[in-house]
């Protein structure tokens, strides 16, 4: 019988170390995803505002369908670099509440 609670004992401390263990990794990894999505985005964001102006002003210059395709695909790079910037913005409150609610160093 004693030999079972040892046992026991050590099962319960081999899981408690292997979950923190895990536990650890996982923030680890939520604070690199947050710390990509904070360096990625706000550049694509800017790329894809820089790629609808010129996107605008090449369909300015076009015929009339062109144009109006020009505006769409415009208006498509403006709401994708919207999209990003709310991604940066809410991204570190997200990962900080699936991660228990810490707050996440980004």
């Amino acid at each position: 019988m004693r030999k079972i609670g040892v046992l026991v004992v050590l099962a319960a401390l081999a899981s408690a170390v292997f979950a923190t263990s895990v536990l650890q990794g996982v923030q680890n990894s939520m604070s690199d995803l947050c710390t990509g999505l904070k360096t990625m985005l706000p550049v694509a964001a800017m790329l894809m505002i820089i790629l609808a102006g010129v996107i605008y002003a090449a369909g300015q210059m076009m015929g009339a369908e062109t144009r109006a395709r020009a505006n769409v695909w415009a208006t498509a790079c403006l709401t994708g670099a919207l999209i990003a910037i709310l991604i940066v913005v809410i991204a570190p409150a997200v990962l900080g509440s699936i991660n228990g609610g810490a707050t996440l160093t980004c």
